[in-house]
């Protein structure tokens, strides 16, 4: 009896494999008249789901957007013969454009969608400008870009060179100290979450060369300048801090000192690291903590090898909590412990 049992089982196991078809996914839908009676939304960005109605879509193979020919990803096994989704790709170009849906016997149906690609960006060179300075920014959806201005003014700024990841632009002379930028291609406009300033109106400590009043009081080897570094312009000042003497480097202003002035906003500075992270401590000699290498109130993070921007809000620091004028301002290490390290420092400025 079970002998039986078992051989009814098997035979109608092999009836079922053999009846069984392979799939690639799609829902198994055979390809039919494709039309299209409805597109929606009618404008969509990268990313952004777009739902197709009509007949025939449930064995659409591919999606195509004709500028560029960019493919659309989609999941098949979501899609029916009334409607059929696929994502806006992140790499799409901007601009109305056909969006071609091709089944499996290669019947292909069309429809029109604008694809908003605005400018997106990642990064920039630089957060410091002057008159003639070229910054080159970094993003997606730059290459057809037309106006760069200040934002919320019709002040343009000149567009040097742009591909679809970066835009070069280069500043004339301006009145504006502080901005962020508009940035404005053919799907529109977007703000920029970035500052930009502008050094020719800035109170200079170090730019290039020490700004009036200012010279080196550094701790130990003293602050030096060089051109085989800079940020910006041809010139940098760095420091070698000696092993195991908490040394810093101090921007002096012995006469007349620096003046507190409400009107300013913010200390910059870009600083390159040494050979591992490490955390200076920005000192003053009218913050409250004093001047030299027992303030730890207000630490900066350094990467290894590599310039990082750092913007610090005057209301934080507190350059003046003791009286007006300072007169110094540095940056000191505990230790190094493991060797002597060099710090370049550029740009170090007091912003409006």
């Amino acid at each position: 009896m079970k002998r039986y049992s078992l051989l009814f089982l098997f035979a109608a196991l092999a009836l079922t494999w053999s009846c069984t078809e392979d799939t690639d996914g799609t829902p198994g839908i055979k390809p039919g008249n494709l039309s299209i009676s409805s597109v929606f939304p009618d404008s969509a960005s990268g990313g952004e789901l777009v739902v197709v109605k009509g007949s025939g879509l449930g064995d659409i193979r591919s999606v195509v957007l004709e500028k560029g020919e960019v493919p659309a990803g989609f999941q098949p096994t979501l899609n029916t013969e009334g409607v059929f989704m696929f994502r806006v790709p992140l790499e799409a170009q901007g601009g109305t454009q056909k969006v071609t849906l091709t089944n499996g016997n290669g019947v292909s149906q069309s429809f029109d969608l604008r694809v908003l690609a605005f400018p997106v960006i990642y990064d920039v060179s630089n957060y410091n400008f002057s008159a003639g300075s070229e910054i080159t920014i970094t993003g997606l959806n730059l290459e057809d870009v037309h106006t760069v201005r200040f934002a919320g003014t019709n002040e343009s700024i000149d567009i040097v060179s742009k591909t679809k990841t970066s835009l070069t632009i280069k500043f004339k002379s301006t009145n504006v100290e502080r901005s962020a930028l508009d940035i404005i291609n053919a799907t529109g406009p977007i703000k920029t979450t970035q500052e930009f300033v502008n050094l020719d109106k800035a109170f200079v400590i170090f730019t290039d060369a020490y700004g009036e009043g200012f010279g080196d009081g550094s701790w130990g080897d003293p602050g030096t300048i060089t051109d085989a570094e800079a940020k910006t312009g041809s010139k940098s000042i760095y420091k070698n801090y000696q092993k195991g003497n908490w040394h810093l480097i101090n921007f002096a202003n012995w006469w007349p000192g620096v003046e507190e002035n409400k009107d300013w906003k913010y200390l910059t500075v870009w600083i390159k690291g040494a050979s591992q992270d490490y955390t200076l401590y920005l000192t003053g000699d009218k913050r409250a903590g004093g001047f030299g290498n027992g303030d730890r109130s207000y630490p900066l993070n350094v990467p290894a090898g590599k310039w990082t921007y750092f913007k610090i809000p005057l209301s934080e620091v507190k350059l003046w909590e003791k009286g007006t004028p300072f007169f110094q301002l540095g940056f000191w290490i505990p230790g190094p412990d493991a060797q002597d390290e060099i710090f370049h420092f550029d740009d170090l400025i007091l912003v409006k």
